[in-house]
């Protein structure tokens, strides 16, 4: 019997869409989204310009860490590529407050059209379900729990599991308890993707922002209490990825990667 596993492709990795270019490369840095089993999507940073039509109309669910624009910003233009197209509707999956300001401040008939209501109000682009906070919702054959983390504005990280194997995504947050205490609960746990935004000397800076850096990974990272789960680092700001990289090198987490565009991951 052919084994079960999660696969994660990463559209996007860092904390904004940059390209770095020296003499000898260039990195084009793209916004967060990782596409799982082709047809779940864990934030919107990233959608039209990696994924082709076909690939976009495979989609079912987006799950929406929260409302800042990094991690929306791919679904308008999704909402454009079903515009024409006699598909089941997506659903956008997040806290009630991230749903609520998406249909006021994008799909708000102004700034971008209400796309909740287009094509008709029986059959739209988007479906929006409301998760209270530390609830499972089943996402086809995944099971999603989001529980709020530590940010400027409400966020959720999520917990993904199909019942052999089960990830931790982070979202944006700064030193957060509740959502590692569930995943180390979770036997099955295989992988976390902790972000790591800025670089230890501004940690004064992701203070203030609510964002978390190398040496704030690391201690997030152990109240997992599970040293054999593989760690994933992400949302790099491009400005400072070389340096974040270096810092990540040196702690003590035996399978830590960072992420680039392009990875492919199962678990």
């Amino acid at each position: 019997m052919q084994e079960i596993v999660v696969r994660i492709r990463i559209l996007g990795c860092h904390g904004s869409d940059h390209l770095i270019k020296d003499e000898k490369r260039g990195h084009e840095c793209r916004a967060c989204a990782f596409l799982i089993n082709e047809t779940v999507l864990v934030d919107a940073g990233t959608v039209g310009s990696v994924l082709s039509l076909g690939e976009q109309r495979r989609l079912r669910h987006v799950l929406v860490s929260h409302l800042h624009f990094d991690h929306i910003q791919g679904l308008p233009t999704l909402a454009d590529s079903w515009f024409d197209h006699d598909a089941r509707p997506v659903t956008i999956v997040s806290l009630a407050d991230v749903l609520k300001g998406l249909q006021s401040h994008i799909f708000n008939g102004e700034v971008y059209p209400d796309f909740m209501q287009l094509p008709s109000p029986d059959h739209p682009v988007f479906r929006l379900q409301a998760v209270e906070p530390g609830a499972t919702v089943s996402c086809g054959d995944l099971r999603v729990t989001g529980i709020p983390v530590n940010h400027q504005v409400p966020t959720l990280g999520f917990i993904i599991d199909d019942g052999q194997s089960a990830i931790v995504c982070s979202g944006d947050t700064y030193s957060t308890d509740e959502l590692w205490k569930a995943a180390g609960r979770v036997r099955t746990l295989k992988a976390a993707f902790i972000e790591a935004s800025f670089p230890n000397a501004m940690a004064d800076v992701a203070r203030v922002s609510k964002h978390l850096t190398p040496a704030l990974l690391h201690r997030e990272f152990e109240k997992i209490g599970r040293p054999e789960v593989r760690a994933y680092a992400y949302h790099l700001k491009p400005r400072y990825r070389d340096t974040l990289t270096r810092e990540l090198a040196t702690l003590p987490i035996p399978a830590l990667t960072v992420l680039e565009e392009g990875q492919e991951i199962t678990v």
